[in-house]
């Protein structure tokens, strides 16, 4: 028998900004599908018409783009399997509810929002203070249940307005095969009736997951572990429409762990960082939630924090390239537990990117963090040089206005604290009569400046040394950067001699 080719999904709801455990999902979805040379499928979930964000759609795709994992099919990118928004697939939903409901395990529920809380209210306890609609509550409600035939046929012909309820059957073990946790079992005897088709003809989660992913071939679903409550009536309707042996294969991934229980935006608000792969500012609030890439994430090291949060290759290797991930990715080896997110060590990876790629890779980026500061560059060449040589000392993207700014203009002010202790006479008269020296090298390299500078200062019976960090300051302001004569080699022969002349002005 051929084996089905490899079919994954990721489902979002357009409800807002894309979550650090959303991201996770699709890249644990787009590995597995790359590894065993499948599709991956981006499927829009917006059945739930009030809780729909403008906007969300597209950031869930330009958010996508950014990290590298762009789907197969999608809304976008069009596919055989379309349409890929369920809110375009209306129709085909109703006849499986209706085929359910006509099999006996499910049933039409036309009990009004107030009959609802009426329910509640009186059904609401200290033990149970969110009454369900379950078996036993069915037998007390206005359902096909309940009613008699022609009540049920009247209700309908007159267009009353209804839901369609999946029946639970009672005292029942559902079980699969999770490919994370293995075998997970559940008794049907408390899980509720969950809503199927809802009155305005929209199908919940439950029915539209099920249908979309028989109708899209699906073969494997990951998904967070908050849906393993629902895994029982999933496993239902799928034995119930199609058979069980049409399934996908799912994993329920681990949460992703904040300081306080399970990451949220509160936890990004609270302890200053992001958990939003990319700003999103709420439409509805004008709230902005800020992102990694604002913050100055790299992609390839967003995704290699995220693919070992909750992940590892059995080995003490930590900075995987995405070709890497999609060769060593297992499902077996992700942990079943949740998984602490550590800001530091996201930060972590972020600097090793950093120093691992050519700056080429981000200059663009930097140049415009450094444009919104004020300072264009004219020369890519030039900015890139300089790059390469102060990555090293950059964490995130914006460090590099600190590590580099000053080799596109002048310091505005300059900090000689740290050697107005031992500033004296002989040190002003090295430094004044540096100019004609310099002015003559032909050959302006780091290693000439060098070598010039400390015989120099031999001469003037003055320690190297106690040279360099003045001339530090006085070309860069302060007391960073990368090796002070590489910084003379960049700035050229006037641009060194004219900051020299300049600070020398300041001091006495």
């Amino acid at each position: 028998m051929t084996e089905k080719k490899v079919r994954v999904r990721f489902a979002p709801s357009p409800t807002g900004g894309l979550h650090l455990g959303g991201v996770r999902t699709v890249l644990y979805n787009y590995l597995f599908a790359k590894q065993h040379g499948g599709d991956f499928i981006l499927r829009i979930e917006d059945t739930d018409q009030s809780r729909y964000v403008p906007g969300a759609e597209e950031y869930i795709f330009e958010t996508l783009k950014w990290c590298g994992l762009e789907p197969d099919e999608s809304t976008q990118h069009g596919g055989s399997f379309g349409p890929y928004r369920q809110s375009e697939r209306k129709e085909s939903y109703r006849r499986y509810a209706e085929e359910l409901v006509a099999k006996g395990v499910a049933y039409y529920a036309f009990d009004t929002a107030e009959e609802l809380d009426a329910m509640r209210n009186r059904l609401r306890t200290a033990e149970n203070p969110s009454p369900q609609y379950d078996r036993t509550v069915r037998t007390q409600m206005r359902n096909s249940l309940t009613l008699s035939k022609e009540e049920v046929e009247s209700l309908l012909q007159q267009g009353t307005a209804h839901v369609v309820r999946i029946k639970m059957p009672e005292e029942e073990t559902v079980s699969f095969t999770d490919m994370i946790r293995g075998e997970v079992s559940f008794d049907t005897s408390v899980v509720d009736d969950k809503v199927l088709l809802k009155a305005d003809g929209m199908p919940t989660y439950h029915l539209a997951v099920v249908v979309d992913d028989f109708l899209m071939q699906i073969t494997h679903a990951f998904r967070g572990e908050e849906w393993l409550p629902s895994a029982p009536v999933h496993v239902l309707l799928w034995r119930h429409l199609f058979g069980e042996d049409k399934m996908p294969l799912w994993a329920h991934l681990p949460l992703i762990l904040g300081p306080s229980g399970k990451l949220s935006k509160r936890d990004g608000a609270k302890y200053g960082f992001p958990v939003f792969a990319m700003n999103w500012k709420d439409p509805k609030t004008g709230e902005l939630t800020e992102g990694f890439r604002e913050r100055g994430f790299l992609p390839e090291a967003f995704i290699n924090m995220l693919a070992v949060l909750g992940w590892n290759d059995g080995t003490e290797q930590e900075v995987f390239t995405k070709d890497e991930l999609v060769q060593k990715f297992s499902v077996e080896r992700v942990h079943s537990g949740g998984a602490k997110f550590d800001f530091e060590k996201a930060k972590w990876f972020n600097h090793e990117w950093i120093k691992k790629l050519p700056a080429t890779a981000y200059s663009q980026k930097v140049k415009s963090i450094f444009e919104e500061k004020g300072l264009a560059i004219q020369d890519d060449a030039y900015l890139e040089k300089i790059l390469e040589l102060v990555k090293d000392r950059c964490t995130l993207l914006p460090d590099f206005w600190e590590h580099s700014s000053f080799f596109f203009r002048a310091p505005k002010t300059i900090d000689f604290a740290p050697v107005m202790a031992k500033w004296n006479s002989d040190k002003k008269a090295f430094f004044t009569a540096l100019g004609h020296p310099l002015r003559s090298v032909s050959d302006w390299k780091a290693a000439t400046l060098e070598a010039l500078f400390k015989n120099l200062a031999e001469g003037a019976g003055i320690k190297p040394g106690e040279l360099q960090l003045p001339m530090r300051l006085m070309l860069v302001g302060g007391k960073f950067g990368p090796p002070v004569f590489d910084i003379a080699e960049i700035l050229g022969k006037e641009e060194t001699v004219n900051r020299i002349e300049a600070a020398l002005e300041q001091l006495p």
